[in-house]
């Protein structure tokens, strides 16, 4: 919050502030968001089975089995963990484009999977999937908006990420708690619907998010880089 209402009170003395319609600014600032979803369903994953866990150790009877209770919680830490060890240099290999596609889909895989989950085993499986999804966004959201930014206002897109994160744990928490008053409260559905958000974070990886122009400058696509920096920064002259 601090750091969104010094973000406001900085526009004050921007000349071109992309909410007044700022070619420059509008570009990043809007592929900023689209990408800061990734965070969205981290923070929406992590506030869900804050909730969803009171319905599962009932379902599985693991009142007496509290290590099992707390590794359906940490799985997903643990994925992240896993695959944030090698996530930096396979994006320089591959791109940052690829491997945020890559988060969504883990994302929605891991969703679907915790609506079916019929026992534990898989549940367990389905945490570690949507684990990987986390590690990727929390990774590489920061630092693909870094790469697109120009450093005018950088600094404050890189707020997004945690504005995101926070307001997907308040969504998470207003629809467990709406479910939770239901007769019948159903975990499954409580993490399942992660995959609703989650195709959405897809289709905009993938039509509507362009590779980072560093990284295609890194590999000598200058072409590719010119081009997406001229939609980023809403001109033509982008040679500097």
């Amino acid at each position: 919050l601090i750091s969104l209402v010094g973000s406001l009170l900085e526009r004050r003395s921007c000349r071109d502030p992309w909410w007044r319609g700022g070619k420059k600014m509008s570009g990043a600032a809007l592929v900023a968001i689209a990408a800061s979803i990734g965070n969205l369903l981290q923070g929406w994953d992590n506030a869900t089975i804050a909730g969803a866990v009171l319905y599962i150790k009932k379902e599985f009877q693991l009142e007496n089995n509290p290590t099992v209770e707390g590794l359906i919680v940490a799985m997903s830490l643990i994925g992240a963990t896993i695959i944030t060890t090698f996530s930096g240099p396979v994006s320089d290999w591959v791109g940052r484009r690829p491997m945020l596609i890559l988060s969504s889909l883990l994302y929605f895989l891991s969703g679907l999977i915790m609506l079916w989950s019929p026992n534990v085993y898989v549940l367990l499986l389905a945490r570690l999937v949507d684990g990987f999804g986390i590690g990727l966004a929390v990774t590489l959201v920061p630092l693909y908006i870094s790469e697109t930014a120009p450093s005018e206002i950088r600094g404050r897109l890189n707020t997004l990420p945690q504005f995101s994160g926070s307001g997907g744990m308040f969504l998470s928490y207003c629809m467990v708690f709406g479910m939770s008053l239901l007769p019948s409260p159903d975990w499954r559905i409580m993490l399942g619907v992660l995959s609703v958000p989650s195709l959405f974070f897809f289709v905009l990886t993938v039509f509507y998010l362009p590779e980072s122009p560093r990284w295609l400058v890194s590999k000598g696509r200058m072409a590719e880089a010119k081009k997406v920096l001229q939609r980023l920064r809403g001109r033509e002259d982008v040679s500097g």
